[in-house]
């Protein structure tokens, strides 16, 4: 029996078994190589890696984990898991192997889907994104649209004509409110409300938005309403307890509702925090305090000690 299981080998699983490996836990890291991020040419906004392509920064990673003996990574998908009647937890994995341990750890992120416009996919990473924080610096001096006409989808048009050439919201054929309008214009962002035909590039970069009526709008980047949803669904098979945008919710020590069981990354968060956090950065960091707290947990159970971390929820 391990004394972890790690689900997922993104940023969150990747930095936990770092911490695992560093006090000598002995911890398997099961990875199916799905990462949210994949379609991305880089990694953005983490310290020292800013601009690694994502697949880089997994081999940088894998390449770490290496130097550490009692931690073993393996690919594959857990296909289910259960609590077991005296502690701990056993999981079937893809290929009919098993594997048990006395604590759980979630970290196997989140995936996009993109309810359009049509050509949205094609275009996914590359010059159609969806946070600010992560792409938004690269469309500096470039022409932008923002998708929508929430007042979400107003912020963020306001904040990227800060520094992008030219911006536009195309709200789709939904109606904006007048007085947003009013200021989006009032500091140059333009606004087209026809309702959008398709996007249209080549090899991954936008050139043009295509409406139902008028005349089509030339631009180098998108930013697009997306939805995220959890990769596994093993939360929900092990009882715990999930938002209702599927994101797990967990303390700030990265503790679900079920004893045991624990969840990094950006598929968990807390109640405070109303969305993921899309940030690679912030993923790992999840992943780094959810394994230190798991080995205070052991280290308590391992030595009779109290554990002033025990069920601490809210």
């Amino acid at each position: 029996m391990f004394d972890v299981v790690i689900v997922g080998g993104g940023p969150a699983g990747m930095a936990a078994a770092l911490t695992f490996g560093r006090v000598h836990r002995p911890v398997v890291l099961i990875d199916a190589g799905e990462g949210r991020n994949a379609t991305a040419g880089n990694v953005h906004n983490f310290l020292t890696r800013d601009g690694t392509p994502p697949a880089e920064l997994r081999k940088l990673g894998r390449e770490e984990l290496a130097a550490y003996r009692t931690v073993q990574t393996t690919a594959g998908t857990v296909t289910d898991a259960r609590a077991l009647d005296g502690g701990g937890f056993h999981l079937d994995l893809s290929g009919g192997a098993t594997a048990a341990a006395r604590r759980l750890l979630l970290a196997t992120g989140l995936a996009d889907e993109l309810p359009g416009p049509r050509g949205v996919e094609a275009l996914w990473g590359r010059s159609a994104f969806h946070c600010p924080y992560c792409h938004g610096y690269e469309c500096t001096g470039k022409q932008v649209a923002v998708l929508g006409a929430d007042p979400a989808r107003v912020r963020l048009a306001l904040q990227l004509s800060r520094f992008a050439a030219d911006v536009a919201l195309c709200t789709g054929g939904q109606p904006l409110d007048p007085a947003a309008r009013a200021t989006l214009e009032s500091h140059g962002v333009a606004v087209r409300c026809e309702a959008i035909a398709r996007l249209e590039g080549t090899d991954g970069r936008l050139e043009q938005i295509v409406f139902e009526k008028g005349p089509s709008l030339s631009r180098d980047a998108v930013f697009v309403v997306n939805v995220p949803r959890r990769h596994s669904d093993l939360a929900d098979r092990l009882g715990c307890t999930v938002f209702a945008d599927g994101c797990v919710e967990v303390n700030e020590f990265g503790q679900t509702s079920v004893p045991g069981v624990y969840a990094a990354g950006d598929m968990a968060r807390r109640v405070t925090v109303l969305m993921p956090m899309a940030a690679v950065i912030a993923a790992a960091a999840s992943g780094t305090v959810a394994a230190a707290v798991i080995d205070q947990d052991l280290l308590c159970a391992d030595f009779g000690l109290p554990n002033p971390l025990a069920q601490a929820r809210g």
